[in-house]
């Protein structure tokens, strides 16, 4: 898989939703490129705010023909009548989440910067691994996935990869390469135009 086609979009939702406006905008970025799935990621543990959010996000998804995965919630995945889940934590669930939801579910993990997780998750069935972030942050540990865990990857490893976290336009130029998806999410939705931001972000594929 050492020739990767070139990546394709893999839209994270903003922390917080407004269930009046984000439909439309989410609307609007699907019918403006092709995006490989969406994972909704919202920082609010309230099981009713995530379920009505999943409920406008899975419609709008959906009528696209695109797949949509929530973060975390494994139980919340099943009832909703979501495509699968990403797993924040490594590869420590992954064998179980693949168990609960069975073949047909996408499972995704996000690893950090950690190759040996990466590897691990894959041989448990994950079926992307998502390593980030790939500019600095403020948040986190202040540790970063570089470039060199991304050539390795496409180079030695079947399973595809996400690059996520504090993006721009070079680092998507050097990673484009070596990535199969690009982790996009606050990098356009804090803008007030996300469709043009995320066409900006698209000229460095």
């Amino acid at each position: 898989m050492a020739s990767i086609e070139q990546p394709q979009i893999y839209l994270i939702t903003p922390p917080e939703i407004e269930l009046s406006k984000f439909p439309d905008q989410l609307a609007r970025v699907l019918d403006s490129t092709e995006i490989a799935c969406v994972r909704l990621a919202l920082s609010t543990r309230d099981e009713d705010r995530i379920s009505r959010a999943a409920d406008v996000v899975r419609e709008t998804c959906h009528a696209r023909d695109v797949a949509i995965v929530i973060s975390e919630h494994l139980v919340l995945a099943e009832r909703l009548g979501l495509d699968g889940v990403h797993l924040t934590d490594g590869s420590r669930l992954v064998r179980k989440t693949r168990k609960d939801l069975g073949d047909d579910a996408i499972v995704g993990a996000f690893c950090a910067a950690s190759r040996h997780d990466g590897m691990t998750a894959g041989e448990m069935g994950a079926d992307y691994v998502a390593f980030g972030p790939v500019g600095t942050t403020p948040l986190g540990d202040g540790s970063v996935a570089e470039h060199d865990l991304f050539e390795w990857w496409s180079q030695m490893i079947e399973v595809p990869v996400v690059a996520e976290g504090a993006l721009n336009t070079d680092i998507i130029r050097a990673l484009s390469p070596v990535t199969d998806f690009f982790g996009i999410g606050d990098e356009i939705w804090n803008n007030e135009d996300p469709v043009a931001k995320l066409t900006e972000l698209r000229t460095a594929f």
